[in-house]
């Protein structure tokens, strides 16, 4: 087959989690339940941060980005996965699919970031407590906020130039619910050995030093906690950090069972069925995480809701 060039690509084929007729109804209302509880969630969240007084510290201020960036990351996927399966359509226009790619590592990574900020705003609670006032104050955690922001912007950009620069056959089926950026290199008709050794070095230096931030901070604190003569005390200060650690072995085992599960099956559908976990259901489930875990939340969601009755 003929190579053309990407500019000559009007648009590409999201194959989807099932060709079954019969199971795109089913789909189609269990992702759109999946993405109202996600945004509404979220939400949510946001809105008890910023409406009780209570909750305007550094560790719900990261809360509130980190909602923010999940709902971003679903919207970036689902939306489109749900007027496909509506209008029984797998099209996605050439324009679409790369914003797609750049949306999706800009709120990946910056999830990721985020958790180390957390990460290391649990450390200085817990081992530097008279110091945090001073340490974490609105200004400082402000730019932690920006420099997430822009490094992820930074890794998006690099991700969508390296996409934009590929050259493809006729073929541009893509076997994902959205335009995965390993997809396209596999569908590419150009030699990606080095694009795809760039895309690992930067996966590990975008995910790799964030997470070792979130370890090194989290071994600290351990440290500290069992520092701590009275059994009382070493549950008060792990309480303020369980609901995090839940979100960071959420979002990382859910990354690594999708890595390994596409590394041992062969089949791109079941990688696809798989990414489910870390694009959908993560986000999902972190705002419950954090208000059955959390009393402050709770406090001041119910207080939402009475304000509203």
């Amino acid at each position: 087959m003929e190579p053309q060039n990407l500019t000559a690509v009007s648009e590409f084929f999201l194959t989807g989690l099932s060709d079954d007729p019969e199971l795109q109804p089913i789909l189609f209302g269990l992702f759109l339940s999946m993405y109202l509880v996600t945004v509404l969630g979220n939400l949510l969240i946001i809105l008890a941060v910023s409406s009780d007084p209570h909750l305007r510290t550094p560790m719900y201020f990261f809360l509130a980005n980190l909602s923010l960036a999940d709902v971003g990351f679903s919207t970036t996927t689902i939306p489109k996965m749900l007027v496909n399966i509506q209008t029984h359509s797998k099209s996605i226009s050439y324009a679409g699919c790369i914003t797609q790619v750049s949306f999706f590592f800009l709120f990946g990574c910056l999830d990721n970031l985020l958790l180390a900020v957390m990460a290391y705003d649990r450390f200085v609670a817990i081992c530097h407590p008279l110091n945090y006032p001073v340490m974490m104050n609105p200004c400082f955690c402000g730019l932690l906020v920006l420099v997430s922001f822009f490094t992820s912007l930074l890794e998006s950009q690099i991700h969508c130039l390296m996409v934009s620069q590929l050259t493809f056959c006729t073929n541009v089926e893509i076997h994902h619910f959205f335009c995965d950026a390993p997809q396209l290199f596999h569908l590419a008709c150009s030699d990606t050995s080095i694009d795809t050794i760039l895309m690992y070095f930067i996966g590990a230096v975008f995910g790799g030093i964030p997470l070792s931030g979130i370890l090194c901070s989290y071994t600290r604190i351990v440290s500290s906690i069992l520092r701590v003569p009275s059994t009382d005390g070493k549950y008060k200060a792990f309480s303020t950090c369980g609901s995090h650690l839940s979100v960071v072995c959420l979002f990382y085992g859910t990354g690594l069972g999708v890595y390994l599960s596409s590394s041992i099956s062969p089949s791109p559908r079941k990688g696809a069925v798989a990414s489910v976990m870390y694009t959908v259901v993560t986000p999902m489930l972190n705002p419950f995480i954090y208000s059955l875990r959390n009393r402050d939340i709770k406090r001041a969601l119910w207080g939402m809701i009475r304000r509203t009755v």
